[in-house]
């Protein structure tokens, strides 16, 4: 794993330890959309490491990921899918009020448990941090 990947991983991780508090915090939506961008740098550092390059969007990161990954056989549906199944909980935590402000318990505990598989998956097939830049 490149320096810079290992950077990604460890945000991943950060934050997937912040969606588990969270949730136990009982702020659902907050844990939903932490426990999506835990995924979200998981796959940045994938892509980092597989492309050499970081993309600057959410969407360019599902597109990018979905390209990178759809002939690899180590990648299920459930990894392809999980940033743009959970992205929803990102938009409802930071823009979306009123009644469809929601996020319910068993959504936020569904994406923290895909979110901790996703990044224990990256992770694996990465391996070792390399300390050269």
């Amino acid at each position: 794993m490149t320096p810079e990947a290992s950077h990604f991983i460890l945000k991943a991780n950060q934050l997937l330890r912040n969606a588990k508090i969270m949730y136990d915090a009982g702020l659902i939506a907050d844990a939903g959309r932490t426990a999506y961008l835990a995924g979200f740098h998981a796959v940045q550092g994938f892509l980092f490491d597989t492309t050499g390059k970081t993309f600057k969007t959410h969407h360019g990161v599902q597109v990018e990921f979905i390209r990178v990954t759809k002939e690899d056989a180590r990648f299920t549906l459930d990894h392809r899918s999980f940033l743009s199944e959970t992205y929803p909980f990102k938009s409802i935590a930071d823009y979306v009020t009123g009644e469809d402000a929601k996020v319910t318990t068993a959504e936020a505990e569904r994406a923290i448990a895909a979110a901790e598989h996703l990044c224990d998956h990256i992770t694996a097939l990465l391996g070792p941090a390399s300390s050269a830049v």
